[in-house]
C-alpha cells in the first residue's frame, strides 16, 4: 500500500547555500552542509517531514548511521530510536529518479536484521511505503500512513 505525503511541501525549510560552484544542504541532525545530491535531497525533505509533520524528536534521529549486516559494515540513512534509545523507526531514501522496487525492500530488510525496527519506510520522494513488522509471527503489514512519533515515546 502507497503512501500519499508530498514532501516538496518541506522545501522552504530546507537550508541551501552556494559555495565554490556547488550546492549545499544543511543536515540538521548531523549538523554540517552536505552536496546536494539526488538521494540528499529526498533524505532532508523526509527528515523536514518526520520532523516537523510526524512529530519526531530530532534528538533521537540519526542519518547515515553506521551499522554492521553480515560482517559488512552499511550505512542506513535515516534511523530513528524510541526514548528508551531502542530503534524505532528504519528509512532507505532513494533519489527519485530510482524506482522503488523489490530490491529496495530487500535492502532495507538486510539493514534491519540487526535493529528489528518495529517499523520501516522507503521513500524516493514520489512513492513511499511503510510497513509495522510483526516478529512473533515473522510477518509484517502495510500501513496507510506513516506512525506519529509520539507513539514512539510510548
Amino acid at each position: 500500500m502507497q503512501i500519499e505525503v508530498d514532501y516538496t511541501l518541506f522545501r522552504a525549510q530546507l537550508q541551501l547555500k552556494k559555495e565554490q560552484g556547488k550546492t549545499l544542504i544543511f543536515d540538521p541532525i548531523r549538523k554540517k552542509h552536505l552536496i546536494l545530491l539526488p538521494e540528499e535531497l529526498v533524505r532532508q525533505l523526509v527528515l523536514q517531514y518526520l520532523i516537523s509533520d510526524r512529530k519526531f524528536n530530532k534528538n533521537l534521529i540519526r542519518t547515515e548511521q553506521g551499522l554492521k549486516v553480515n560482517e559488512l559494515n552499511k550505512r542506513c540513512d535515516i534511523l530513528i530510536y524510541n526514548e528508551d534509545f531502542s530503534p524505532f523507526l528504519l528509512v532507505e531514501c532513494k533519489s527519485s529518479k530510482i524506482k522503488i522496487t523489490q530490491k529496495t525492500f530487500e535492502q532495507i530488510a538486510s539493514y534491519n536484521l540487526p535493529l528489528r525496527v518495529k517499523y520501516l519506510l522507503v521513500t524516493n520522494g514520489i512513492q513511499s511505503f511503510c510497513c509495522e513488522m510483526d516478529y512473533k509471527n515473522n510477518s509484517y503489514q502495510f500501513l496507510a500512513e506513516i506512525p506519529m512519533g509520539n507513539i514512539a515515546t510510548k
